[in-house]
């Protein structure tokens, strides 16, 4: 958690038409101070939504409030603030982040892990712009624009009686949904751009290597993205990062799609079961190869890939050290 007032505008990198959207209804809310809620998976960039908003019109501290990092009965302090001496260890007194969002924006990321008794009371403050610090007699006064955000279900939240169905309607003013990154992969070149440019400048993907990444689903969305970008640069001196590069997850990924490549080069669908010919026909050749000899030869292109490495090997198979040496000797692979 913390406050800071950016420096520079925050720009939405990506040209796709969700992406636009977006973008449109950032400049819309920049110029007003209406609450917002915005939805999304994790790593698809909802603080990064929150500051572009809060950066249109900048007035105020940009006040980040991380509702999952609250723990034990410290939390409403953090929220509220404390007057001295109101509990043990309260030497001095302190000023919440509450407070410290008067005239600027206040940002709830993953409002959805807000205790009920804190929702209450954050209620309180966003009708009648005060609340009172804790252990003390006197109301303090807080008027901030409001945004939050969350990966969960909030309206399934409301029902289960988790989420407070009034503090649900007074932040879902307006709605701003991210999509995953998996349903706009015409960004990702943008971002892949983007990312090379902040890490290193003289690094370049290849082709090879850009269509991998392109053909991944980014469970992790933009942020497990940077993080590959971040990773190659970190450890490859380049110019060129190369399939090879890429980080044990793409490499697994590129594994387990192999057989399926194989198959559609056949011209055959790799789920259709094989049709047995029948007595008398002549025999045809099969486009599938036996599950064990595909295990023996993605072993052997593993090994071969990590010079010997078998520690490394098994990581790529995503399979224990163990496993692995039991089945180099199943299949008397010797490396």
């Amino acid at each position: 958690m913390g406050f800071e007032r950016p420096a520079e505008h925050v720009n939405l990198i990506g040209q796709s038409a969700r992406i636009k959207h977006v973008q449109r209804l950032i400049e819309k809310l920049g110029k007003g101070r209406w609450p917002a809620l915005i939805l999304g998976e994790t790593g698809t960039g909802k603080e990064v939504v929150a500051k572009a908003i809060h950066q249109i019109n900048p007035t105020g501290a940009f006040v980040t409030i991380d509702c999952s990092s609250f723990v034990g009965p410290l939390m409403e302090s953090e929220l509220f603030g404390h007057a001295k001496g109101s509990f043990t260890g309260a030497v001095t007194q302190k000023i919440g982040l509450i407070e410290h969002a008067d005239g600027g924006t206040a940002f709830f990321d993953e409002i959805g892990e807000l205790p009920l008794d804190l929702q209450a009371k954050l209620l309180r403050v966003l009708q009648e712009k005060e609340f009172r610090p804790v252990g003390s007699l006197h109301q303090r006064k807080s008027d901030f624009r409001v945004i939050a955000a969350t990966n969960r279900d909030l309206l399934a939240e409301v029902e289960k009686g988790t989420f407070r169905r009034d503090l649900y309607y007074r932040l879902n003013v307006v709605n701003v949904r991210l999509a995953p990154l998996r349903e706009r992969k015409e960004d990702i070149p943008s971002l892949v751009k983007h990312f090379l440019n902040k890490y290193g400048g003289s690094h370049t993907l290849t082709q090879e290597s850009l269509e991998a990444i392109l053909s991944y689903e980014w469970p992790g969305n933009v942020r497990e993205l940077e993080n590959c970008i971040q990773q190659m640069v970190a450890v490859h001196t380049g110019p060129l990062l190369h399939v090879t590069n890429l980080p044990s997850p793409l490499q697994n990924h590129l594994i387990q799609r192999k057989p399926m490549a194989m198959a559609a080069a056949a011209g055959v669908s790799y789920t259709r079961p094989l049709v047995m010919p029948s007595a008398g026909a002549t025999p045809q050749v099969s486009p599938i190869l036996p599950l064990m000899e595909v295990e023996r030869r993605e072993i052997f292109r593993a090994l071969e890939f990590t010079k010997g490495d078998r520690v490394m090997a098994a990581s790529l198979l995503g399979i224990g050290r163990t496993t692995l040496y039991r089945k180099l000797k199943e299949y008397e692979i010797a490396c």
